[in-house]
């Protein structure tokens, strides 16, 4: 026998091959198989013997056939002896392949289907060679025998659909003139043709379209042929719908068949289903098609029409939902931070649009910005927003409104005796844009002046660069953030290339407080020779393709390091200049406009380009100064972020030396990842940043990935470095904001800040209980009835009359890790929770931070204890509906579950079965599909006609579906996740059976931040 090839492996460890790995000259990793894939690899392993068995069978045919029919029908026989799910209507009866089945009513002759040249069972790849299949073609032969027919390409030629106009004809009328024909296409570039697009909507074909002519998400060209007998297939390669790529263009296009390749087709259809649902595809009208190409030649008008663009993206849509959220909860005064360049203006008009449907009437409307341009376009959007072309006045040097109810106002026609004469009640709601800026002596006079019901601030930038806060005029709270991460995926910015690049400098020992190092420190280190300048020239040239036509910014220590910089690079033949806070305003503005011409290479600067300026030419941004600050470390990355015509990514290089013990290293990179804890940013960095937003990369070289890696390791979650944090006994909310620490980092498994507060010597040794075992299980506590309900009673002297009928008594039972103890013995714990005033003192502060930093909204349901879209652990949920078995809290192990009392069936669904990060084979079996519905996979013995199918498909009046998701079974610090109630739903379709594909509308649609975040599609 051979010897095995060192190499990555993917096998069953069977008997024989145990055998040969206990050659001592050879080294093996193994893994145990995965409770949520182990069924595919050992069925892949009997099916590749079964296969060679029936290969061997010899003899002539038909009887070698028939010997073969016999083998299998034994094989089926055992597995119908081991379970349900095979019975002997499984067996084999013939020797014939189904190939083709009519009904009466649809009249068909044999030669009216014409089969596709590839068998429905394989799998093969169309090369359009001289020899081989023509894509083309195949597309045209595949339509005619499919059910429906899902299309997404880049682009539609003319050409192209005069190359399949007979197919899609004959298309048509099998289905009786109406056929179910989806196409997503763009105009991208330009290039589709609307007459194309014109015929396949007078074809019967529902058409799509991506409306952004400035960039494209979609690159993807696919076709998926459904098939109701299951034999669906799908093209996925290269070719858009045009006649070259159709015919005789050099292209790749791969036929995938169901049989061979399930889990491929499902994410096609999964993927096509989230496309068809979002808004960046919408309906084709020719109109505003030719608009849209027309204000591509017309940049002005483009960028007017991308300004209004009244379709909120998924980002918006969940800054729009906390803003909700905050007001529900009596907080009116509120600041939205998000990214330049991701909609600010857009989020703000489609917010009052919300209050003015709220309230019943249009409110007053104060809109505050810095420049004329920024008032015209707000306003712009405010219009489109509200569909009223004469909404608003200007407030400027040179306009005056007439009615001044709704004004858009520059700040510097609102000061003096003109703000003076306005009542301090004039507005009901104002909005300040750019508010980073409202520690100015203008904006400040402004603010205190005016006593607006609704206030909305808007900043990409909250830390000022002077160091004065601006969160004191919305309760120290920033009511929504708006992902950097989400705004990358939707393409409002572009990607970026990251390289964190070793400069072999030496930090640790270079002092550091409060967060920050020596400046003056520093600054000896990077100026004291030009080593590291050289370094910086290195990285460049190996990175940027030609460093004397980019655009760059330079974020440095200090003045004299910026100095010295463009200095350096001057001698080094690429243009550059220093601008700091002692740069004149004019010599500013000349270095900006040099550096988007390309007169400049470079802009080396300290502080003076965090905020505010817009520099979208930008196309290289260095990193020459250890940044800890997240915020800061965004605005730096965000000025290279912007879109613009002469740029694909933004290139990134971020130079790394070895950093002090107390430098935080995650917050940088949890920043870019878009939010995490240490371990999940430890995680991305060893495992290669596998999960970024689309376009995006990270690369770390191999001493600077060393260092990144050690310094969080040291910095991980550190009890000893937590405890050194606790300077003073705080309360818990005010220990997390002094020492920067995530609640989620605070309490791994088996921690508590009691404990925290023990090993700082504030209160005496902690009892190790259930009790404080669990008390990291609350952290997902985020409705107003729980956190009230259990604050009221926290915050007696004595405990609650204990109340079995009391369904929130029975969820803190659970919630507090009383699940496996008799229900009988709530009183029992009530009494021992108020018997420790320690931990109650810090249940109560945890619910209070909880309390405090809840920000999304809920919705109540008549008869049940739970809100849609607050989260809950299995065991909360049982104790909700009052499932006990023996005395005991039901603990459901399975995925469903009948509560005949509440008259609902309950379904827990978990999207990621394996603890991996990626397994395609159950990936796609639960998923959303949209905001409003869901796919979703019975259990594997469910037929469509048992009770319990037809209780699915069509249940009582009475009766309620409870749809409970969650996104991987355990979260960072390996403790059971739980899950988000979606609520109700009611089965739409339903196909196949053990198990049954089902697919849920949603009575309540899905949170848009968490839909964002767990759905297949990118963009």
């Amino acid at each position: 026998m051979p010897d095995l090839p060192s190499g990555l492996y993917d096998e069953l460890v069977t008997l024989a091959l145990r055998r040969r790995l206990e050659d001592p000259a050879l080294q093996a990793d193994t893994a145990p198989l995965s409770p949520d894939t182990a069924s595919e690899a050992l069925a892949r392993h009997v099916f590749r013997f079964a296969a060679a068995v029936l290969s061997s069978v010899k003899g002539k045919e038909p009887e070698r056939i028939t010997r073969q029919v016999e083998l299998t029908n034994r094989l089926l026989d055992a597995l119908a002896e081991l379970d349900g799910a095979v019975d002997p209507e499984d067996r084999v009866t013939a020797e014939r392949l189904l190939q083709v089945l009519r009904r009466d009513q649809v009249r068909l002759g044999a030669g009216e289907l014409p089969r596709p040249s590839i068998p429905l069972r394989h799998s093969d790849l169309i090369v359009n060679g001289p020899k081989d299949l023509r894509v083309g073609r195949e597309i045209q032969r595949e339509m005619v025998s499919a059910d429906r027919v899902d299309v997404l390409v880049s682009f539609v030629k003319w050409t192209g659909f005069v190359e399949i106009r007979d197919a899609l004809r004959a298309f048509r009328d099998r289905h009786g003139g109406r056929p179910p024909l989806r196409v997503l296409t763009t105009t991208y570039m330009g290039a589709t043709d609307h007459e194309a697009l014109d015929a396949l909507r007078e074809l019967g074909a529902e058409v799509r379209v991506s409306y952004d002519t400035r960039r494209t998400r979609l690159h993807a060209k696919a076709w998926l042929f459904h098939r109701d007998s299951g034999f669906s297939t799908g093209i996925v390669g290269s070719s858009n719908l045009s006649h070259s790529a159709l015919r005789d263009g050099c292209e790749w296009n791969v036929r995938l068949s169901n049989v061979d390749n399930p889990t491929i087709l499902r994410k096609f259809e999964a993927t096509f289903a989230q496309y068809w649902d979002e808004g960046a595809f919408e309906d084709y009208d020719r109109d505003r098609f030719l608009e849209v190409l027309a204000a591509r030649r017309n940049p002005e008008r483009d960028a007017l029409a991308a300004a209004v663009r009244m379709h909120p993206y998924p980002h918006q849509t969940a800054v729009l939902e906390a803003l909700e959220a905050e007001r529900a909860a009596g907080h009116r005064h509120n600041l939205v931070v998000a990214a330049t360049g991701t909609g600010k203006t857009v989020i703000a008009a489609l917010d009052y649009v919300a209050l003015c449907k709220r309230l019943g009437r249009r409110p007053s409307l104060l809109f505050v910005a810095h420049r004329r341009e920024i008032l015209e376009k707000s306003r712009a959007t405010y219009r489109a927003a509200l569909g009223d072309g004469a909404f608003g006045e200007l407030l400027t040097g040179n306009d005056k409104p007439l009615v001044a109810r709704h004004v858009f106002a520059s700040i510097q026609s609102l000061h003096g005796r003109r703000l003076g004469d306005l009542a301090r009640d004039a507005y009901d709601v104002v909005v300040v844009d750019e508010f980073h800026h409202a520690e100015a002596d203008t904006y400040t006079a402004l603010l205190e002046h005016l006593t607006p019901a609704f206030l909305l601030g808007l900043t990409a930038t909250p830390e000022r660069t002077d160091g004065r806060s601006i969160l004191h005029w919305f309760d120290g709270r920033v009511a929504a953030e708006s992902r950097l991460w989400d705004a990358l995926d939707q393409g409002l910015l572009v990607p970026f290339q990251y390289f964190g690049v070793d400069d072999q400098t030496d930090l640790s020992q270079i002092d550091f407080r409060a967060g920050r190092y020596s400046i003056t420190a520093l600054e000896r280190v990077y100026t004291a020779d030009e080593h590291r300048a050289e370094q910086v020239l290195r990285a460049l040239t190996d990175r940027v393709r030609d460093p004397t036509r980019m655009r760059a910014l330079g974020f440095c220590v200090s003045v004299k390091h910026a100095a010295f910089m463009a200095a350096f690079f001057q001698r080094k033949g690429l243009p550059a200049v220093a601008v700091t806070g002692e740069s004149r305003d004019d010599e500013r503005r000349s270095a900006v406009r040099r550096l988007a011409s390309g007169e400049l290479c470079a802009l080396f600067t300290v502080d003076v380009f965090n905020e505010g300026v817009d520099i979208p030419a930008v196309d290289t941004v260095l990193f020459l100064r250890p940044t800890e600050s997240a915020t800061l470390y965004l605005q730096q990355l965000g000025r290279g972020l912007r879109l613009h015509d002469d740029k694909s990514c933004l290139t990134v290089l971020d130079f790394i030396g070895r950093a002090n013990r107390r430098f935080r290293f995650d917050r940088r990179f949890g920043a870019m990842l878009g939010g995490g804890t240490r371990a999940e940013v430890r995680h991305a960095v060893e495992e290669g940043f596998p999960r970024l937003p689309s376009g995006c990369s990270i690369q770390l070289e191999e001493e600077a990935q060393r260092s990144v890696l050690e310094n969080i390791r040291r910095t991980l979650s550190s009890w000893g470095s937590l405890a050194e944090d606790l300077v003073e006994d705080w309360p818990l909310g005010t220990f997390l904001d002094r020492a920067d620490v995530e609640l989620r980092e605070l309490y791994l498994a088996g921690r508590c800040f009691t404990g925290l507060r023990e090993r700082r010597g504030y209160v005496e040794s902690v009892p190790d209980t259930a009790i404080t075992r669990a008390l990291p299980r609350l952290l997902h506590v985020d409705d107003l009835d729980r956190l009230t309900r259990w604050r009221l009673w926290l915050a007696e002297d004595r405990p609650p009359t204990p109340d079995l009928s009391d369904p929130h008594q029975r969820m803190l039972f659970a919630a507090l890790g009383q699940a496996g103890r008799p229900v009988e013995e709530l009183g029992a714990f009530l009494d021992e929770l108020w018997a420790d005033p320690v931990v109650l003192i810090e249940v109560r502060q945890l619910l209070e931070v909880l309390d405090d930093r809840r920000r999304k909204g809920t919705h109540a349901l008549a008869g049940l204890p739970f809100r849609v879209h607050a989260t809950y652990s299995r065991d909360e949920v049982s104790a909700g509906l009052g499932e006990v078995r023996q005395g005991k809290l039901l603990r459901t192990q399975g995925g469903v579950y009948k509560c005949a009392d509440h008259r609902c069936d309950v379904l827990f669904v978990t999207l990621e079965k394996d603890e991996k990060d990626f397994t395609p084979t159950t990936l796609y079996n639960d998923y959303p599909l949209s905001q409003r519905r869901f796919h979703w996979e019975s259990q594997g013995t469910t037929r469509l006609e048992s009770s319990t199918g037809r209780r699915y498909r069509e249940p009582p009046a009475d009766w309620r579906i409870l749809l409970f998701v969650r996104q991987a079974k355990k979260d960072e610090r390996k403790l059971t996740m739980p899950y988000l109630f979606l609520g109700p739903v009611r089965c739409v379709s339903a196909s196949g059976e053990r198990p049954i594909q089902i697919v849920w509308e949603l009575e309540y649609p899905m949170p848009a931040g968490w839909f964002n975040e767990v759905k297949i599609a990118a963009g």
